[in-house]
């Protein structure tokens, strides 16, 4: 099963997860300091909430399909790269709470997304150094990547 993830970054936390949970009638699958994902099943939707600055807007973050093993996403990377996508690889990378491995790429407005398999659970968010996920606060995720 693969499902498509979307990750807001949210001004209130506990309001977006208050929110979420009333509009798809479930809690989230995780939460953690300033972080929550809602693994939700009808309709298959990874909600992924980071917290932000106060008083701003919600933005996305960043996109991504969740798959179910490390040979999906090398396959994906293949195949992204072979249909002339830039593609950058992270493996064995902790992000979001969750030791992955992934590969991303850019849309043509710059809309970064990823293919990615959650390989275990991780008590950090900390990111790797050099990796696009989980970007700061007015940082587009990804930024040295090309479309």
């Amino acid at each position: 099963m693969s499902r498509v993830q979307l990750a807001l970054r949210v001004p209130d936390l506990a309001a977006a997860i208050a929110f979420y949970t009333k509009l798809f009638g479930t809690g989230p699958a995780k939460l953690r300091d300033g972080y929550a994902n809602f693994a939700i099943a009808e309709p298959p939707l990874k909600l992924v909430l980071i917290e932000g600055d106060t008083g701003e807007d919600t933005r996305m973050d960043h996109l991504g399909v969740e798959v179910e093993t490390a040979d999906a996403v090398h396959a994906a990377t293949a195949r992204l790269s072979e249909a002339g996508l830039a593609t950058a690889e992270e493996n064995d990378t902790t992000c979001c709470y969750a030791l992955q491995d992934k590969v991303w790429v850019h849309g043509p407005g710059r809309e970064p997304w990823e293919v990615y398999v959650v390989k275990a659970d991780a008590d950090t968010s900390a990111k790797q150094p050099g990796s696009a996920c989980c970007a700061e606060a007015g940082q587009p995720v990804g930024a040295d990547l090309c479309c």
